[in-house]
């Protein structure tokens, strides 16, 4: 009998073949978010990111346009560039010296004259094209340069994200980080979208929002989440906010999204947060996480400090404490919501390889893991079909 996750076998978050799967028929087949377009301020400026299968590096031409390539040489399929950096005018394998212009065409290969045939024609050698684009402030690549555009992709869920407009904010960048997570990304991103979490997982460490009173659902395969503030937190909002506002009044609650396949946008009254998912391996997953604030000076941010350090200072607390605690670095007593998830969903994914392990009924706060499932099979199944 086949052991499952609702509506998953649990070998699709355990097996090598579940991953390579996933790998070539989700990742390698959407939109990935690839950057900030801060990251690319100038021509010359790249980065690059792995959709899948695929490395992808978005480089700015000359003519201030962004272009998007797959990172390999035409030569003998060497990546031609690493994560992130500067050229001056071109861009050259480090293998054999074929070197390409920020537009992607070929224009030198040494020893041309010995090495090759007369005549080589290098417009038909330039570098693969891959698809970009931007939508709010953020950078997506595309394997298939002829892929359905990333407005089409989001048109559904773009209306439920908040006001929000990143490209106006500057980013935190001491609250810039990159972990690890011991857990299939599914896990991760089931833990999410887990309304019914929470309420109990972080009973004190997100008190500040009305948990019981989340409205969420979906749209095509993306999830959409808001949350008022609670009536402790609201009673004098814009005193106890931590940092300025950056969505104008009345606006307010938390807008927690997680776009199809793996990016979370944590948006609050005060401020916008990425949540980037990249699976490593079936049972390993990278996070990094990056936050935008309000374009504000620095006395700006002190008042707004100043001014709700009374909230904060007898805010929260950890889940466990005293007897409770297990040792130093009990993650439930860190009084830290993301220790606090590391440790559900390594747990969780410590229990999958368990002969005993046996799943409860979804209750309704856990409905998006069920519904997540069932994007992941309907996505696969449709580009399955498509590759037929």
């Amino acid at each position: 009998m086949t052991q499952m996750y609702h509506n998953l076998p649990v070998n699709a978050y355990t097996s090598q073949d579940w991953f390579d799967r996933e790998q070539r028929l989700i990742f390698s087949r959407t939109w990935r978010y690839a950057g900030l377009v801060e990251d690319i301020p100038e021509p010359g400026h790249y980065v690059s990111v792995q959709a899948g299968l695929n490395n992808i590096f978005i480089v700015m031409g000359r003519d201030f346009r962004l272009r998007a390539f797959h990172n390999i040489c035409r030569h003998r399929g060497t990546q031609l560039i690493r994560a992130l950096g500067k050229t001056q005018k071109a861009l050259t394998c480090p293998y054999h010296d074929w070197t390409y212009d920020l537009e992607g065409n070929l224009i030198s290969v040494p020893d041309e004259a010995k090495e090759y045939p007369k005549g080589i024609d290098k417009s038909c050698l330039g570098l693969k094209p891959a698809a970009v684009d931007v939508w709010r402030g953020m950078m997506f690549v595309h394997p298939d340069p002829d892929s359905p555009s990333l407005v089409e992709f989001l048109a559904g869920v773009d209306p439920h994200l908040g006001p929000h407009k990143p490209e106006e904010l500057v980013e935190y960048e001491e609250a810039r980080q990159t972990y690890e997570i011991k857990a299939n990304w599914k896990i991760v991103v089931e833990n999410y979208i887990d309304v019914y979490h929470l309420s109990h997982l972080h009973a004190n460490t997100l008190h500040m929002y009305d948990h019981a009173k989340a409205e969420f659902g979906w749209k095509g395969p993306h999830y959409h989440f808001w949350e008022p503030p609670s009536e402790a937190y609201a009673k004098d909002l814009e005193t106890n906010l931590p940092t300025p506002r950056v969505i104008p009044e009345p606006h307010k609650g938390a807008w927690v999204p997680m776009l199809f396949p793996g990016l979370g946008l944590g948006a609050s009254e005060d401020s916008w947060n990425l949540f980037v998912i990249t699976p490593l391996a079936p049972d390993l997953t990278r996070i990094e996480n990056r936050t935008k604030l309000a374009n504000v000076s620095s006395w700006e941010y002190n008042k707004q400090s100043w001014s709700s350090a009374g909230f904060w200072k007898n805010f929260g607390g950890p889940k466990y404490s005293g007897d409770d605690v297990a040792s130093e670095d009990d993650p439930m007593a860190s009084g830290d919501f993301t220790a606090e998830d590391i440790y559900a969903c390594e747990q969780q994914q410590k229990s999958l390889a368990s002969p005993y392990l046996e799943i409860g009924p979804a209750s309704v706060g856990e409905s998006p893991i069920t519904n997540h499932q069932n994007a992941i099979l309907d996505f696969m199944a449709q580009q399955e079909k498509r590759m037929t």
